[in-house]
């Protein structure tokens, strides 16, 4: 908080629906249904088991009161959609891995993850293995604007619990771990709409490129098609940051989509049934 300010609570002195920008950016693009490109059997949809439906409407993204590129405060209409109540596991990668002959992570060995973590979240996987493995499932990787108004509700909260921080709530690197948790470790952690570790644990790929949002007045030589997005912070506060806590909803990564690492990870959505 000392080095990034303390953010506030978005609505203060505010009309909720200041800076109202409209849909997201993202709708614009055409989005080819997940299932077309799958290679699950013919016929069979994506399976939601552990997937939380996100109804349509408006919330609130984004925030005036930190990072330029977090700016501006706006109001998003999106559709409805379900997405990973957790994030994807070493198990569920490893099914993935078998049927598709899929290069495993850096870190396996004899295409074996490391014992013990089946139930930890899949790290070493890149924006091209997270797209691979949605698709594969018959889902898709999210975009910017479902993946936070999954974790944010539509309050316009700072965290998915709230606007108070909580070390106790969450995988950050105030806790000292030396690297991830079991997905779902943290009950009072969650969001509002019941999803778990969409604050810290790992980063977590989103569909988009990093580009300015609707209405953002900031021009950074980063934006354009170059790098990819992440999401939700993680065990590690990256080098990008330097200090503090990457632990808001609304915050921001960008990396190559061909980086891999220690915290990072991700999880996917599936378009409304």
């Amino acid at each position: 908080l000392t080095c990034h300010g303390i953010a506030g609570h978005p609505y203060k002195d505010a009309n909720p629906k200041k800076g109202v920008i409209g849909v997201a950016e993202a709708a614009d693009k055409e989005i080819i249904p997940a299932t077309q490109h799958s290679s699950r059997s013919a016929g069979q949809g994506p399976d939601l088991k552990d997937m939380v439906l996100i109804p349509s409407g408006e919330f609130i993204m984004g925030t005036d009161d930190r990072l330029r590129d977090e700016k501006p405060l706006h109001v998003v209409y999106i559709n409805s959609f379900s997405i990973d109540k957790f994030e994807v596991t070493y198990e569920a990668y490893k099914i993935f891995v078998d049927a598709t002959g899929h290069p495993a992570p850096d870190n396996w060995k004899e295409n074996k993850y490391p014992a013990g973590k089946g139930k930890h979240p899949v790290i070493f996987v890149d924006w091209n293995d997270a797209d691979a493995y949605c698709r594969w499932s018959g889902k898709r990787l999210p975009r910017e604007t479902e993946w936070e108004k999954a974790a944010r509700g539509t309050d316009g909260r700072i965290y998915p619990w709230g606007n108070t921080w909580d070390m106790n709530k969450s995988n950050n690197p105030l806790r000292g771990h030396e690297g991830t948790m079991p997905v779902g470790s943290f009950e009072n952690g969650k969001s509002p709409y019941g999803l778990y570790d969409m604050s810290g644990n790992i980063w977590e790929w989103v569909d988009d490129y990093y580009v300015p949002h609707p209405g953002s007045d900031h021009v950074s030589p980063e934006f354009g098609t170059k790098y990819r997005m992440l999401k939700g912070g993680s065990w590690w506060d990256c080098s990008f940051y330097s200090c503090g806590i990457s632990a808001p909803v609304f915050n921001r990564a960008f990396f190559a989509p061909s980086t891999r690492n220690d915290s990072f990870g991700f999880r996917c959505v599936s378009d409304a049934q």
